[in-house]
């Protein structure tokens, strides 16, 4: 907001802080107008539905007694005491039947005076009386205590002791519950109780003696008559805004039983239940609740008070409202007329404030205006102005202070070429001088990892060396002694042929690993020993012949058979893990090549391997070719990984990662081996999921050449001895 109030013209800025405090003002006053309005309508409004509730509950209360008044009226009247003395049942009748329907009762009944019998068409029959407070007080025994004469108030009825009554007003009792937005949950379907406003009047005789009880009672269950009744006196013509309507319900618990509130079917809202903040407030807590209440369908300004039983029991609600749309369309109908009184005042004000300002901005608008174009480099000057105060003046020096910036402007511009030309001239000295440095780092770094390379592998070559030499002399012995052993044993060696065969080739295999320990310290001192080199020399009768010297041999391997040949050396030790041991074999070219030196290098890869992964691991030996005429051998475990930072140093001398015992020479010595022939182990692990090393060896063009002259002197293998 600060932003955009800083982005604004001078002229918006001063117009919005003669125009925000107005338009703000204006806000307020019609908020608290509205505020105001609605409070003091409502208050009125719920002013005169407590009215309408009082005038409601005297109506209901003077109904009452009216009941009263009419069963009091009979008893005392001389024609029904006339047939009652004289036993005259049938004229006792006759008034009862007149009186229920004159008077409004739904039953009228004559007891005895202990209310065990009551009087019919054939006479006095056995009854069994509903028993209650009020009965109680009505019925009293005239030794102990003086009964009351008449007595009245609200009782409810199950639906069989109304059936007893009158079967045939046993249906206006039963409503099917009607579900009601608002309405709190309930396992009910059905309301089949009746609410009755009972009344009890002695009849006594000229002599004072009790001759009986008249019992009469008003179902209020579908009494339309008793609410619209109540209604027309409380909601009469013009007490009410055009188009509201007035309604009076009576609740048994909190069911409509009779009402004048219209469903949405435009009949009587019967069986529909009252919401449960209003049930809580009167039913639950006993208060009467005013306010905004939904009803049925539609909004109210409503009051509920609670009807008490003559147990003292809260058993329904008294209800007087009246329809809040209308009163409420009026209420925003004088809010709009008051906000439009406003806004029309703050909308005069605001044209007369943009007028007005006009005429002081447009100056300052013209100096603005040649600002911007002096910024994009255009040149305008502000002139004279049609005003004669201090923005003329300010518009006059600050044309004068353009002209000296333009000069001074042409001035800075030479000086700033002039400084530009030296600034290039210096540049292109440190380019060159900075490259010249470049070079002569990057000799300084490849020297000094040639010097670090080359110490390690001489401290390499020396104890190889030692290893070599001290390896050599028992294996010396060995053969020496093999062959005493092979002269004494005679004739007898051929039962033990294959493995004294096995013992010498061992040996012999052994004297070779430590040639190529010795050729890997001095590696300028031993050459590999090619086919074109063993053409002609018939003391190498085989590329698998045994000699003391045992020269590194070349020749054409066929290199996924030489994996599997390897793969038997490491069985034992991948066994004893149970490591599933998996090969991927592709077509791929013969190469020439150290085959002994590969398998030694296969060897340490694989076992490596083994011993980076948990029990049943897994370890997949797969070839392919690669691109530019290369062999591809991959080694992959699903072990713990290798961490970056520890990759660049797996091939040095002594390092090792991953495993206990190690010397850190194998990769070292299996890196020399694959560099010798000109090619190349790569790395690639991801921590807890993988590590893969990858044997590229070149395919040469003499490969081709070096089959064909195997193709032409075949050699075999023999054993030594």
């Amino acid at each position: 907001m600060v932003d955009f109030i800083r982005g604004l013209s001078l002229r918006h800025k001063l117009l919005a802080l003669v125009l925000g405090p107005l338009l703000l003002l204006s806000g307020t006053v019609i908020l608290l107008t509205a505020h105001w309005s609605t409070s003091y309508t409502y208050e009125q409004l719920f002013t005169k539905v407590n009215t309408d509730l009082r005038v409601t509950h005297d109506i209901f209360d003077r109904i009452q007694r009216d009941q009263q008044t009419a069963l009091n009226s009979l008893a005392n009247s001389s024609s029904f005491l006339a047939h009652l003395q004289n036993n005259y049942a049938y004229g006792v009748m006759h008034l009862l039947k007149r009186q229920k329907e004159h008077g409004g009762f739904d039953f009228v009944n004559l007891l005895s005076s202990n209310g065990t019998q009551r009087l019919s068409d054939q006479g006095w029959v056995d009854w069994d009386l509903s028993r209650s407070p009020l009965t109680e007080s009505v019925f009293a025994d005239w030794a102990t205590e003086a009964p009351l004469d008449s007595a009245t108030g609200i009782e409810i009825y199950s639906r069989s002791a109304w059936s007893a009554e009158s079967e045939a007003l046993e249906q206006k009792v039963v409503f099917p519950l009607i579900d009601t937005p608002r309405a709190a949950p309930t396992d009910k379907t059905v309301e089949d109780r009746a609410m009755v406003i009972r009344v009890l009047q002695r009849v006594r005789g000229n002599d004072g003696i009790a001759l009986g009880v008249l019992e009469g009672g008003l179902l209020l269950n579908r009494n339309y008559a008793f609410v619209d009744e109540i209604r027309d006196l409380v909601y009469g013509p013009g007490s009410l805004a055009a188009g509201s309507r007035g309604t009076v319900t009576v609740f048994l618990d909190d069911v409509r039983i009779t009402t004048n509130v219209p469903s949405s079917d435009d009949t009587r809202a019967l069986g529909t239940r009252v919401s449960v903040e209003v049930r809580n407030s009167v039913l639950e807590q006993g208060v009467t609740w005013i306010n905004r209440a939904f009803v049925v369908n539609d909004w109210y300004i409503s009051a509920y008070q609670p009807i008490v039983d003559v147990y003292g029991d809260r058993v329904g609600m008294l209800y007087a409202g009246y329809l809040e749309a209308p009163f409420r369309n009026d209420l925003y109908r004088a809010i709009a007329l008051i906000a439009a009184v406003v806004l029309a005042g703050a909308m005069l004000a605001v044209v007369a404030a943009i007028l007005g300002a006009k005429s002081i901005f447009k100056p300052v608008e013209s100096i603005a205006r040649v600002v911007r174009a002096t910024a994009a480099g255009k040149r305008q000057r502000i002139g004279k102005l049609n005003v004669h105060d201090e923005i003329a003046e300010l518009a006059t020096q600050f044309d004068s202070m353009l002209d000296t910036l333009e000069k001074n402007s042409a001035q800075i511009k030479a000086n700033a070429n002039e400084l530009e030309q030296k600034v290039q001239e210096r540049t292109t000295e440190l380019k060159l001088k900075n490259t010249s440095l470049q070079e002569s780092i990057n000799l300084l770094h490849e020297a000094q990892q040639k010097l670090a390379t080359a110490e390690r592998l001489a401290a390499v070559g020396q104890l190889t060396a030692g290893v070599a030499h001290e390896i050599n002399n028992p294996t010396a012995v060995i053969l020496g002694n093999m062959d005493i052993l092979i002269q004494e044993m005679g004739d007898n060696r051929e039962d033990v042929q294959t493995e004294i065969d096995l013992i010498i080739e061992q040996v012999y295999r052994i004297r070779s690993i430590t040639d190529r320990l010795l050729q890997y310290s001095r590696p300028t001192s031993s050459a590999p020993v090619t086919q074109d080199d063993l053409m002609g020399l018939p003391a190498l009768k085989s590329s698998m012949q045994y000699s003391d010297t045992s020269p590194v041999l070349i020749e054409m391997v066929e290199i996924n058979e030489l994996i599997e040949s390897s793969l038997v050396l490491v069985k034992q030790e991948v066994s004893q893990k149970h490591i599933n041991l998996i090969t991927r074999f592709n077509p791929i070219p013969r190469i020439t090549i150290d085959k002994l030196g590969l398998q030694q290098v296969i060897v340490n890869l694989v076992l490596n391997a083994s011993q980076a992964v948990a029990d049943y691991g897994e370890v997949i030996v797969s070839t392919h070719v690669g691109e530019g005429d290369v062999v591809c051998i991959d080694v992959q475990d699903n072990g713990a990984g290798i961490p970056a930072e520890h990759i660049p140093r797996l091939f040095d001398p002594f390092f090792t990662y991953g495993k206990e015992g190690g010397t850190g020479l194998g990769l070292s010595v299996s890196y020399g081996i694959v560099q010798r022939h000109g090619g190349a182990i790569d790395v690639e692990s991801e921590p807890g999921e993988y590590t893969k090393f990858t044997i590229t060896l070149p395919v040469r063009e003499s490969d081709a050449r070096t089959e064909q002259l195997q193709s032409q002197h075949p050699h075999h293998e023999m054993s030594p001895g």
